[in-house]
């Protein structure tokens, strides 16, 4: 267990420094060793945490290669730790537009299945996701979580086995969205009319009226985000100098405990 946790630690730490711009596209990491003594971990787990990142597309090794970090263009954007990483130092416009049109492709396509396809059990998923929002609206409970459910069972309720497999590889990128779009005052209660007219032409088996209303959900959601940027919304927190050496488990701990919310 304490092996596991420190892979963890050494693994964020890495993807989070990849992620923030410490170690740009094309550069090398520095030696095993050396990484270990920044991080407080063996050469085996930075072995292991080295492969892990390649896996995710965000760095490549080889014998004359050595270890490079690879462009952001070529990351695994649907992997949920590249998105934490990416969100935890800040995500950039061009992540916020990307997604935003990714969205616009695949929810709308997505909700009209629904409303052809969606069983009984989906139907009272998505209710009680709805009733979710509700609540934290009107208690400010979590919304995000729940307007995340409700996406999520949308998807699903395709009944289109691709299309549930999407729902977990956007889970990610989706509640990055919402923590944006959510800060504009007043904005999570603007969405239920939306969202319950997206739900009710889904019960009634209506596909053209649940594409609309998703769509108004999506351009809804643009424009709240560009309304929190255009209020001052902070992308991105102040980034450490390029080549500091990512935090140790140590340092990580600390950081974290400072955090709100």
């Amino acid at each position: 267990m304490a092996s596991k946790n420190l892979l963890g630690h050494a693994l964020d730490a890495l993807g989070e420094a990849i992620a923030a711009g410490r170690y740009a596209g094309g550069a090398s990491l520095p030696p095993e060793p050396s990484l270990g003594l920044q991080l407080g971990v063996s050469r085996t787990v930075v072995r292991e945490a080295v492969k892990s990142l390649v896996a995710k597309g965000m760095l490549v090794t080889g014998p004359k290669l050595g270890t490079r970090v690879l462009a952001a263009e070529q990351w695994n954007w649907f992997d949920p730790d590249v998105v934490a990483w990416h969100t935890k130092v800040g995500p950039t416009r061009e992540f916020l537009r990307d997604l935003q049109e990714l969205r616009r492709v695949v929810e709308p396509a997505a909700v009209r299945l629904a409303a052809e396809r969606a069983t009984a059990a989906d139907i009272a998923e998505l209710e009680a996701a709805f009733a979710g929002m509700c609540t934290a609206v009107a208690t400010g409970g979590d919304y995000v979580s729940s307007d995340l459910r409700f996406h999520q069972g949308l998807l699903r309720a395709a009944n289109n086995r691709m299309m549930a497999q999407m729902a977990k590889a956007l889970s990610a990128l989706l509640r990055t969205s919402f923590e944006i779009s959510t800060t504009k005052p007043g904005g999570a209660a603007a969405s239920l009319p939306m969202h319950r007219a997206v739900l009710d032409a889904v019960i009634a088996r209506q596909p053209g009226k649940a594409e609309r209303a998703c769509l108004g959900i999506i351009d809804g959601a643009r424009e709240d985000i560009d309304a929190a940027l255009a209020a001052g919304f902070s992308l991105r927190p102040r980034v450490p100098r390029r080549g500091a050496a990512p935090p140790g488990p140590r340092a990580r701990r600390a950081g974290a405990a400072t955090r709100v919310g």
